[in-house]
């Protein structure tokens, strides 16, 4: 199966008591933590693998744990307990069988799914003895399968089923400590994290019909968006301001986790397209489309800002990531202090946007934005008002005068639902994503769409818009 964006943490927090109590959090390398666990868990007489599916379940439920916040999204600042009545049962300070951390060494980063779900799979077990558990895993009933000759694998699939997946060589990265991503999201926000926020309470609202739905999940925080946050907000007794702040957050995801089972033996499951991206995982060399476009655009705007990167063209703005945006990407991320590697991937993403999002905040020189028509001074969707709303609108009229699809709208400054659908016609016949926002894309094609619309209306001495003027023709 293909590789799980999962991936495993460097570090796991454990708090060495029952959650609420007031005990010591200490925090080790993951595999010291799975060598720990298996050591005080099983026995190194065992056969390797019934040794091994053991540690199969080990690893999973602990990276379940991490991977759903478990305990992060209930105010936590751990990632796992060592209570063996909540988790996995971890002694520090323990002696480590040496046979045991071998075998960890060799598949730490190895888990278990199942079936087309990516979260590693809550792989609940017990002693098989003095405690049993229905559907879990029983350790010291690994024994005597191991010695019939069943492999690890068959093993962990003769407990959990035969649509068990195993994972292996899943990537290590740092355990950031949780995922709240430090900044608070509102109206007029556009980034992954809220899309983020859309897939969940679009999930969470088929439990709780009060939530309404959101659409479309584009990352953009409109109107339906503030008005499912104010709806959660409400049902789940958190202060209705449409905010997602870090106890929003927070709480969508313990929320989430829930109504999904993740962290259950017959969980919901998780699946890619439910955490997919907006744009591609990573824009580099050689990649075209949309996304390179607006990453193009967002480098023109702070580099006519900072003297560390090169500036830009018009035409220069083309959606084809060349040698040209690579040295550009190059000198942000040198600017940054961010790995200098000339791919965008999530950390250079983000802060690219919160450049360009600071630059503009500051009200700065529009002179560049001018030389091409169209380019945005801010994110416009449906809810807000402005100035920039009226412009927007004004722009609409002038292309409905050359479409008749495209309907007319007031000019009021209110971005309701009759200019985002008019929006979304006009990126229809732009070839855009029909979202019914206004982004750098849109700006760009309104723009143009009614500089077209003017240029044609336009009419010089003698000439008449819409038909010839012939000696037949009557008043």
């Amino acid at each position: 199966m293909p590789q799980s964006p999962v991936t495993i943490p460097e570090t796991i927090t454990v708090h060495l008591g029952p959650p609420s109590s007031a005990a010591q959090n200490v925090t080790v390398p993951f595999a010291d933590y799975i060598k720990n666990v298996a050591s005080s868990e099983i026995y190194p007489t065992w056969p390797e693998e019934a040794i091994r599916a053991n540690i199969y379940a080990q690893i999973s439920y602990a990276l379940n744990r991490v991977f759903t916040e478990w305990y992060r999204a209930q105010g936590y600042d751990f990632d796992i307990t060592n209570s063996t009545r909540y988790d996995q049962s971890f002694v520090p300070g323990r002696d480590i069988f040496e046979n045991i951390s071998t075998i960890v060494d060799d598949m730490f980063n190895s888990y278990l799914t199942r079936g087309n779900a990516i979260e590693p799979l809550f792989a609940q077990y017990c002693n098989g003895t003095t405690v049993t558990c229905p559907g879990g895993l029983s350790q010291w009933g690994t024994v005597p399968l191991a010695e019939q000759g069943m492999t690890a694998e068959e093993i962990v699939r003769y407990y959990y089923g035969d649509d068990i997946n195993i994972v292996r060589n899943a990537p290590i990265a740092p355990n950031l400590g949780g995922s709240w991503p430090g900044v608070t999201f509102r109206l007029g926000d556009v980034s992954e994290e809220v899309r983020t926020i859309q897939n969940r309470l679009n999930r969470i609202s088929t439990n709780y019909p009060n939530i309404p739905k959101i659409y479309p999940v584009d990352g953009i925080y409109d109107a339906d968006t503030e008005r499912a946050v104010r709806a959660f907000q409400k049902q789940f007794n958190l202060g209705v301001d449409g905010i997602v702040g870090r106890a929003t957050w927070y709480r969508i995801a313990f929320i989430y986790n829930n109504v999904k089972r993740l962290s259950e033996l017959d969980s919901e499951g998780l699946l890619l397209d439910e955490i997919s991206r907006q744009f591609p995982e990573t824009l580099r060399e050689g990649a075209t489309g949309p996304g390179v476009q607006l990453l193009q655009y967002f480098l023109a705007i702070v580099g006519e800002y900072y003297d560390q990167l090169p500036r830009w063209q018009p035409s220069q703005i083309d959606g084809i990531f060349g040698p040209r945006t690579r040295e550009a990407v190059e000198a942000y991320q040198r600017m940054m202090g961010l790995t200098v590697d000339g791919i965008v991937g999530r950390n250079t993403w983000n802060a690219l946007v919160s450049t360009y999002q600071s630059v503009l905040a500051v009200q700065p020189d529009q002179g560049f934005l001018g030389e091409v028509a169209g380019l945005p001074d801010i994110f416009l969707v449906e809810g807000m008002r402005g100035e920039a709303v009226r412009e927007a609108q004004e722009l609409i009229n002038i292309i409905a005068r050359g479409y008749p699809e495209v309907p007319s709208v007031a000019v009021d400054g209110i971005f309701g639902p009759a200019t985002r659908n008019a929006v979304s016609v006009i990126q229809s016949i732009s070839g855009l994503p029909a979202t019914g926002a206004i982004g750098p894309l849109t700006w760009e094609e309104m723009a143009l769409l009614a500089r077209d619309v003017l240029v044609s209306s336009q009419t010089s001495e003698g000439q008449y818009p819409g038909y010839p003027v012939g000696e037949e023709t009557t008043a």
